[in-house]
């Protein structure tokens, strides 16, 4: 790689980073190495393009210009390089942001195979159960559950999942099962995370009911263990519960009341271009969900 597009990939990255520390882990070099190349670029340009503070890296008016003009390039040279190649093999770095949960039930378990085609390509994922801010935080694509909010990223639906109600087999064996919405009144309920009003659809007649429990928890994996413990009744998605209910850890029930499924999108940051990882990443991953 010339100097002068190393130099362009490192403010790219450094810009969407906003730390030297996580632009050097991307890209595989030395944080020293970060700060020599990027002052390099700055001495060339003739612009101060980054504000160094003690705790991160910001653009200055030149640099948010100077990002918006090059790295429309740097992606277009990047997918070059990999057409060229001919091989379809991945390198560099590739930054997922996703929930904790559905990153280790669904994604993480797909890796493997993802990274056995693709040796030279890095990936960190951040697991986060608070949405990240793609920009800032540098992220190439991102795992989102649930409805979006209005946003400037560019989404792509990739699958859909029932929502399930499930409860233990001893906890039902002890309280018996509901058969309505109307009977959640004389049942515990775990509450996770979502809203705790639950809309379901029969015949078509739709419920909505305000859902109270002796458990809260903002955490999947907290709200699955608290059912499976016999502490009552949760709902999430099937990809939330799929390996309990396969175990009998957990039953379904009200099967015959529907809701609304979950959504899984793929978000990629506004105002760029997709990285050919990214994009091969999401192919790769959507028929399998």
């Amino acid at each position: 790689m010339t100097d002068r597009l190393l130099a362009l990939r490192t403010f790219v990255r450094t810009a969407h980073a906003g730390s030297f520390s996580r632009a050097a882990r991307d890209l595989g070099l030395s944080q020293p190495s970060i700060s020599r190349i990027l002052a390099r670029l700055e001495t060339e340009v003739g612009a101060k393009l980054l504000v160094r503070t003690t705790r991160a890296v910001a653009l200055s008016e030149a640099g948010a210009d100077y990002l918006a003009r090059i790295e429309p390039l740097v992606s277009a040279l990047e997918e070059a390089d990999h057409a060229a190649r001919g091989t379809g093999e991945l390198r560099g770095s590739l930054r997922i942001a996703l929930s904790s949960s559905f990153g280790v039930r669904e994604v993480i378990p797909r890796l493997p195979k993802f990274l056995e085609r693709h040796p030279a390509l890095r990936i960190d994922l951040g697991i986060n159960d608070q949405r990240q801010d793609l920009v800032v935080e540098g992220v190439d694509v991102a795992l989102r559950l649930g409805s979006l909010p209005d946003s400037s990223a560019v989404a792509r639906k990739l699958a859909e999942a029932p929502r399930v109600l499930a409860a233990s087999p001893a906890y039902l064996e002890r309280r018996g099962r509901p058969r309505n919405p109307e009977d959640f009144a004389s049942h515990a309920m775990i509450i996770g995370p979502g809203p705790n009003a639950w809309t379901f659809t029969k015949n078509g007649q739709r419920i909505s009911v305000r859902v109270e429990g002796q458990l809260t928890t903002a955490a999947n994996e907290g709200a699955v263990a608290g059912a499976v413990a016999g502490l009552g009744i949760t709902l999430t998605s099937f990809w939330g519960c799929r390996a309990e209910i396969e175990r009998g850890d957990l039953i379904r029930i009200m099967e015959d009341w529907a809701m609304d499924p979950v959504e899984v999108h793929a978000l990629f940051p506004p105002g760029r271009a997709a990285s050919p990882a990214a994009r091969a990443f999401i192919d790769y991953l959507a028929p399998q969900l």
